[in-house]
């Protein structure tokens, strides 16, 4: 693989962060940067990680991956839909810092980034050359590494674009976020059969 196609790999996985990044950005009453950065850093952070897991775990486990991943990711978008759709539904004041807390984003970034756990496991099938000067490993660190930023900047602008139609419309928004976050479990699960 080579440096274009590891950035549209980049960009192809990042996908799944981008919607949910949307998502965070819809449950915002005031877009704040510290907030896209959270979300970016997390998103980020675990796309890169993931798919550098997956080389080191290399094919031996290709299979359980392959076979639990879609389930997996199902799961956890479902659950975590689920209850955005009830806490917008609550008489409760919601408190969007708990939206942004580390259970909450942890298995959020798990959920989105199980397919570069996937691909992680291509890295060690495939040679990643991103430059000749470096070894196999180097140059699968650095396709991790650019694998991270595409999906930092793809969230970070994920929650603006997601604020800037929650404003009006809040509660309705993070309606739609959990039924969007259900909706790609659905898909991710419908897509592994």
């Amino acid at each position: 693989m080579d440096l274009l196609t590891i950035l549209v790999l980049g960009i192809g996985l990042s996908m799944d962060a981008f919607a949910v990044s949307i998502c965070k950005g819809l449950s915002l009453p005031k877009l704040t940067i510290s907030k896209c950065l959270i979300v970016g850093a997390w998103f980020g952070i675990f796309q890169g990680i993931m798919p550098l897991t997956g080389y080191l775990l290399g094919s031996r486990f290709e299979h359980y991956v392959d076979t639990f991943s879609a389930w997996i990711a199902f799961f956890l978008l479902v659950l975590i839909g689920a209850n955005m759709i009830r806490e917008s539904l609550s008489e409760e004041e919601n408190n969007a810092n708990a939206e942004f807390g580390f259970k909450t984003m942890f298995f959020l970034a798990v959920a989105t980034s199980i397919d570069a756990l996937a691909i992680g496991i291509t890295f060690s099938c495939i040679p990643v050359v991103i430059t000749s000067a470096l070894n196999r490993t180097a140059n699968t660190l650095l396709a991790c590494l650019l694998i991270a930023c595409t999906t930092f900047l793809i969230s970070v602008g994920g929650v603006k674009i997601g604020n800037v139609f929650s404003t009006r419309y809040q509660k309705k928004a993070e309606i739609t976020g959990g039924i969007i976050l259900i909706c790609l479990g659905i898909k991710i699960l419908i897509e592994h059969f």
